[in-house]
């Protein structure tokens, strides 16, 4: 708990004092350089701290002391990353021979694009005017890895999208943070259903693009699933979107009813 509340500290004072530099307040330099030398002693600390528990226990004692939060956040980061990997590359994850592969992204792709247009003018509007070296670098690291962070956003939906296995079966994704899992034999139902809506309704998970959900998926029992954070949580049903609806719903539909490929014997 120290550990974590100095590491808080030293975040809050850090911020304090750019946004003071930003404000065009007069921080003596010794205060800058004293705040520096105390975010890079704090950085060293933590990675002793980890570098200790890895030597005890590899990285499932690092797993087991880094609060579950904090794991998915990390997470996150690096499945943008290997998302924007797999964007360059032309590649996708979890599609493999014979599957369905349905994207998702139509009603964000304007969205994301004029979003990253406002962050590239920003990153160099900031570092036109920011006259203090050591706020600018600053600034600088935090635009440019926003870029790439919205970047890898999209990318992670483009080359995660869902997927329909040969029997019927749905893997529900949005990029790296939502993968739902449904067994062919939980679907009660699957259909068409577009609602313009982000509204909340008991059990049921609701992933909208740009607003919207195009399929409702109907289950027999609650199928588990993890929140973007680490929580668990249980669904009855799945709203969600896909560009081409029809053929996702004919796909689940066809993989259910195709006759098993080793019947049994005759009766």
């Amino acid at each position: 708990m120290k550990g974590r509340a100095a590491a808080l500290f030293v975040v809050a004072a850090e911020i304090t004092l750019v946004m003071c530099l930003l404000a065009g307040a007069e921080v003596p330099p010794l205060v800058i350089v004293a705040a520096e030398v105390l975010v890079l002693t704090a950085l060293v600390w933590q990675a002793f701290r980890v570098w200790r528990l890895y030597a005890a226990g590899g990285w499932t004692a690092v797993r087991a002391a880094a609060p579950v939060r904090v794991l998915r956040l990390v997470g996150h980061e690096l499945r943008a990353l290997h998302s924007l990997a797999l964007w360059v590359a032309r590649r996708r994850h979890g599609v493999e021979p014979g599957v369905y592969a349905a994207p998702y992204t139509g009603p964000q792709t304007a969205m994301m694009y004029g979003l990253l247009f406002v962050a590239v003018v920003e990153t160099v509007m900031l570092a036109l005017l920011i006259p203090w070296p050591a706020v600018h670098a600053t600034v600088l690291f935090l635009d440019v890895y926003t870029v790439v962070q919205i970047l890898g956003l999209h990318a992670g939906c483009v080359t995660r999208p869902h997927v329909v296995g040969a029997d019927g079966s749905l893997r529900i994704r949005y990029g790296g943070v939502y993968d739902v899992r449904v067994p062919a034999a939980s679907i009660r139902s699957v259909r068409v259903e577009r609602r313009y809506s982000d509204a909340k309704e008991d059990g049921v998970l609701g992933l909208s693009v740009g607003g919207q959900t195009t399929v409702l998926l109907e289950l027999t029992e609650p199928v588990a699933y993890l929140r973007p954070l680490g929580g668990r949580a249980e669904t009855r049903a799945v709203r969600f979107h896909a560009d081409d609806p029809r053929a996702l719903v004919a796909a689940v539909t066809r993989g259910r009813t195709a006759p098993s490929p080793t019947p049994g014997p005759p009766g």
